[in-house]
């Protein structure tokens, strides 16, 4: 599998996705559903101060962040989870993360009415600051993910504002903040096994220690940092509604790096009650050898059909299946 494409997205920050955007944009759907954006507009600056805030955190004890706990999170699904507390096919990760989302006040209606992923977020303490970082976080990858959609949109032969109109003009964010801390020599885990994402697009910010791979029909390949960009990786929803045609690739970590790996991941996926229907005009693309192996879970997008939170929630069920059990309406089946 050759290197993963570096994609200016310039023109489509500024509103207007040139051709060559929108054709570079098709080209790395169609072959790995994953590829680097430069030209986002994000200031470095802010990763930087989020950067070192999360480093913060996490070197505090775990006493100390248990406080925050997802268990006080309650069905909006957010604060701390120790290492080896999340779960992928069926086994820790050698990970401990914080879960955030769009900060919805106790009053909003969602919120009010109990549905699960939406809420207020849980922030610590120390450090004070980190509150500020992520919230600004939130907003600017927000924007790159709406700006992303409509060259995503004339790639797919729609109009621009095609996905805002149909799936995301409220969409469901959801941000993490993963600390994978170094495993020893010899050690044959992973940081967080292979596994595809769920919506539509998941916009990364890595550290330089690497250890990201991804699979493509040559096998897996590396994707390591490259300064100043953002990984892009197309989620489930995306190849359901592109019947294909746009891939959801699978994806693993292991962090041999030898130093504390942070990776800040932020996805951008349909609102919560749309009913993901196929692309008007899309045929049915046959997939690659490769993507005929099993999911990481045994199932397939193609095999689905209902809500955006419905599918979530089928699968975030498995990745916490004690806090599932505690605070879903009920047990994903």
């Amino acid at each position: 599998m050759e290197e993963l494409p570096v994609i200016d997205i310039s023109s489509a920050v500024a509103g207007a996705p040139s051709t060559r955007l929108v054709r570079e944009i098709d080209d790395a759907c169609r072959s790995t559903g994953f590829f680097y954006i430069v030209g986002h507009g994000v200031p470095q600056q802010l990763l930087q101060r989020l950067d070192a805030l999360a480093r913060e955190f996490f070197a505090l004890a775990d006493e100390e962040k248990v406080r925050i706990a997802m268990v006080h999170g309650g069905r909006a699904w957010r604060g701390w989870f120790p290492l080896d507390g999340e779960l992928t096919s069926g086994r820790p990760d050698r990970k401990e993360g914080l879960y955030f989302g769009q900060e919805l006040p106790v009053t909003d209606p969602r919120v009010a009415a109990g549905v699960p992923l939406h809420g207020p977020n849980l922030f610590p303490t120390r450090p004070a600051e980190l509150k500020g970082a992520v919230l600004d976080h939130i907003a600017a990858v927000t924007a790159v993910g709406h700006s992303l959609l409509r060259a995503f949109a004339l790639a797919l032969g729609l109009d621009a504002d095609w996905f805002d109109r149909t799936l995301t003009a409220d969409p469901l964010v959801l941000f993490r903040i993963f600390h994978y801390p170094p495993l020893p020599a010899g050690d044959e885990r992973w940081s967080v096994g292979q596994h595809t994402d769920y919506g539509l697009l998941t916009i990364l910010a890595q550290d330089r220690s690497g250890g990201l791979e991804v699979r493509g029909p040559g096998g897996w390949t590396a994707a390591p940092p490259v300064e100043g960009s953002f990984v892009v990786n197309l989620g489930d929803m995306l190849e359901r509604m592109t019947a294909g045609r746009y891939r959801s690739t699978p994806h693993r970590v292991r962090n041999a790096s030898g130093i504390d790996r942070l990776s800040f991941p932020l996805f951008f996926d349909p609102a919560w009650d749309a009913e993901v229907r196929p692309v008007p005009g899309v045929e049915p693309t046959t997939p690659a050898p490769d993507d005929t192996a099993p999911r990481w879970d045994g199932r397939s997008p193609h095999d689905w059909s209902g809500t955006y939170g419905e599918y979530l929630l089928s699968k975030v069920g498995r990745v916490f299946p004690e806090l599932r059990d505690d605070v879903l309406p009920e047990p994903a089946p």
